[in-house]
């Protein structure tokens, strides 16, 4: 097992993200209004010049792994897998919270949870599995660890209890169990298409729901600038660097 340096720093600091999202953003001077809308205007960018292009890339792509067996939408299909499934989880969640008031039933919470679990495993399989450098693990690995964050909080704000004594436990576990599984097991180009498809619609689904702000949520100049700024340094390392 060979552990680098430098993707090591990233989990560790990811780990920190899930274990302390609540309370870093509820505590900084920047407020959790500022704060949301600088996460939603990256995630926003980071869909739409990252992970569906890529999409449509490995799409082009999984012919090859699948022995030329595929046709022109399966990964498609898995994404629109992950979007139903985290909708259907989210409006059983809804029905629960209007059954028994503002906090999500307990063991239904714990479903979620596992859930999320599940979603950054596979975020971070991606993220560290993938053929890319430091420099772009840092970058890519910034929208990230900002969609985490509002993640975590968003699982705060559903049941802060729950969220406290295990929810964050979980959601960090699933992080280390991702990386994990990148350093131990040999990369597969069919699998990383796989995970990489049910991921984006999943992504696509929290990006929307949980970091696109609402009008009275939503801080607009800091929302269009983070949007702004990190769409055109990804089109410029696009560019020029062939990310």
């Amino acid at each position: 097992m060979k552990v680098e340096v430098g993707p090591f720093f990233v989990v560790v600091l990811f780990l920190i993200i899930q274990v302390f999202a609540s309370r870093v953003i509820s505590s900084s001077s920047i407020g959790k209004v500022k704060w949301m809308s600088f996460a939603g205007g990256i995630a926003v960018s980071y869909i739409f010049v990252y992970i569906l292009p890529s999409l449509h890339h490995e799409q082009q792509e999984f012919g090859d792994s699948a022995m030329e067996l595929a046709m022109e939408s399966e990964l498609y299909v898995l994404g629109l897998v992950g979007i139903i499934l985290f909708f259907v989880i989210n409006r059983l969640a809804e029905r629960h919270r209007h059954a028994k008031g503002n906090t999500i039933e307990d063991r239904f919470f714990f479903v979620q949870s596992l859930l999320f679990f599940s979603y950054n495993a596979l975020l971070s399989y991606i993220l560290f599995a993938g053929d890319q450098n430091l420099a772009q693990l840092l970058f890519y690995g910034m929208a990230a660890g900002l969609h985490f964050m509002a993640v975590a909080h968003d699982m705060y704000r559903e049941n802060a209890e729950k969220h406290r004594l295990y929810g964050r436990w979980m959601l960090a576990a699933g992080i280390l169990t991702g990386w994990l599984t990148a350093v131990l097991t040999p990369p597969s180009p069919f699998a990383l298409s796989i995970a990489f498809a049910f991921l984006a619609g999943s992504m696509t689904f929290n990006v929307i729901k949980n970091e696109i702000p609402s009008e009275g949520d939503a801080h607009l100049p800091t929302f269009v600038l983070s949007a702004g700024i990190y769409t055109a340094l990804t089109t410029l390392l696009k560019l020029f660097f062939n990310w």
